[in-house]
């Protein structure tokens, strides 16, 4: 039986729900508050005219293949641009360490700061690789209740434990010692070069409020081209992404519409018809009729949109404690030419510009902003990871000129009182130690605080995981116990964001994980 779905919100894992969901036959139709879709990964193309600026999210691994090839994403624009190399890490001394894909490259440049050190990488990226491979495998599961409540549930149960059983002892063991073992202790009993434990270490920050071996191994999950563990940009900025699939879903009949904002969801507790109140701009709120509505916002800024009853209120207490705490501010740039680093000199394409850039020369400064962070104030010693995707992508600035993106950590919400001075006097100085051009060459800043990427994308807390990615609020435990599967204890209701499982990132995991949920449903009530 065809089906009225609604879905809140034109993130991209909304766009893939919507995409599955009209592919199947039914008629969908989203709505999303903003003039673009794709939330996080979005284009801007209006701040500075002649740039597009990807507004939040800069790079794609994540994003899952199955997706790409189900919905034929590559009719409509979607091209990963591998980096090569994929990390840049210089030093105040004027060294520099770069890391790619080629592995005797790693091992000359790691030797520069220790033999020891670049025999055992490979040895380091093969076991990470190996757990990563099983739990990325995960992403595509729909994780059981837990204790189960039917029959559904002990299937999903019953996969798990199969997919377990697949994981050998010892992955076992690097797997615990990830998610239980403070990330640090763990590199060290790897490596002794400070500089090369330095750029591993970003991987367990970014995005993050607390040392995580879990988000250690997030970031090495995806694939590009490939090859795991390897990040690349998107061409046409990360909007690409999104862009991509809403010309999918809308071939396959979904209608969306943006700048039309959905202010509360109504269900009655038969769960037959449910009302959504939309609005554009101040105008009075129209109402909206659909039989299964669908939620890309996160869960707490979804159920603040419902009525409070005997159905949620457990539920809704439990949302509302969970941790959305954000440490990061996103800052994107518009270059007049390349900047030209102190250890790596040069103003035209080079290896120094294609990848990420991690300004956090040492272990040391990358605890010393966390510890910061911990004491409620902004670091003054920020921890910077630069992009500048414009070198590959010539689509993205004017010839000549570049964007490039900023992710800093770490930042407290609400404890920047003015950004602007922020910028001034701990950004832009700490930029200036390592890139001797960068006054000359900037020619814009636009700067995310996390209260703006509240307030301009939803973000609870500017959290851009939708909710912490701790030990407690993975898999069977994401966003809370009972809440699993996708389904809310509102029928008719469903959640699709990334506070569901795996979590966040640009992976398209949660919106299709969630579609195949509500079509089981539909199947199973027809």
């Amino acid at each position: 039986m065809r089906k009225k779905i609604i879905i809140v919100g034109a993130g991209h894992n909304g766009l893939v729900a919507a995409a599955y969901l009209a592919k199947a036959g039914h008629e969908v139709t989203v709505f999303e508050k903003r003039s673009v879709v794709g939330g996080c990964a979005s284009n801007d193309t209006t701040t500075f005219p002649g740039f597009t600026i990807s507004t939040a999210a800069y790079l794609n691994s994540l994003f899952s293949p199955e997706i790409v090839c189900d919905l034929e994403l590559k009719e409509y624009g979607y091209e990963m641009l591998p980096r090569d190399p994929s990390s840049f890490t210089p030093l105040p001394d004027g060294r520099y360490l770069m890391l790619g894909r080629d592995q005797e490259f790693n091992r000359r440049e790691i030797a520069k700061f220790s033999v020891k050190d670049a025999l055992a990488y490979p040895k380091y990226e093969a076991t990470l690789s190996g757990v990563a491979e099983w739990v990325a495998a995960l992403m595509s599961m729909t994780p059981p209740n837990i204790p189960p409540r039917t029959l559904r549930d002990g299937k999903h149960l019953g996969a798990f434990l199969v997919h377990a059983c697949k994981l050998f002892p010892f992955k076992v063991f690097t797997l615990l010692r990830l998610l239980l073992s403070d990330p640090v202790k763990y590199l060290d009993r790897w490596f002794e070069s400070d500089v090369l434990k330095a750029t591993l270490l970003t991987d367990a920050l970014i995005g993050a409020t607390e040392l995580s071996g879990y988000v250690l191994l997030h970031h090495v999950m995806g694939e590009s081209g490939g090859a795991r563990g390897v990040w690349a940009y998107q061409k046409g900025g990360m909007g690409g992404i999104s862009n991509a699939l809403r010309a999918a879903a809308e071939r396959y009949g979904a209608k969306i519409f943006c700048n039309e904002e959905i202010t509360k969801i109504v269900i009655p507790e038969d769960g037959r018809v449910a009302y959504v109140g939309v609005k554009r701009g101040d105008e009075y709120p129209r109402v909206f009729c659909a039989d299964i509505v669908v939620s890309n916002l996160d869960p707490k800024l979804t159920f603040s949109k419902l009525d409070v009853d005997d159905r949620i209120l457990p539920f809704k207490r439990s949302l509302d404690s969970l941790d959305y705490r954000s440490a990061s501010m996103k800052i994107n740039v518009a270059l007049m030419g390349l900047p030209n680093f102190r250890a790596c000199s040069g103003t035209e394409p080079g290896p120094q510009h294609r990848g990420t850039i991690h300004i956090a020369p040492s272990t040391e400064y990358a605890l010393f902003a966390l510890e910061e962070f911990r004491k409620g104030k902004p670091s003054s010693a920020p921890m910077l990871e630069l992009t500048i995707p414009s070198v590959l992508d010539d689509s993205l600035a004017p010839p000549g000129k570049h964007v490039m993106n900023i992710f800093l950590q770490f930042v407290p919400y609400g404890k920047v009182e003015n950004k602007w001075a922020y910028w001034r006097g701990y950004v832009l100085p700490r930029l200036r130690e390592f890139i001797t051009n960068i006054d000359e060459i900037i020619w814009g800043v636009d700067i995310f605080a996390p209260e703006d990427l509240e307030r301009e994308l939803g973000l609870t807390g500017g959290n851009i995981f939708h909710g912490g990615l701790s030990l407690g609020k993975l898999f069977s435990f994401r966003p809370v116990r009972g809440m699993a599967d996708y389904r809310t204890p509102v029928n008719g209701l469903y959640l699709c964001g990334a506070g569901t499982h795996p979590g966040g990132g640009v992976t398209g995991a949660p919106g299709r994980n969630a579609a195949r949920e509500i079509l089981h449903d539909i199947a199973t009530d027809s």
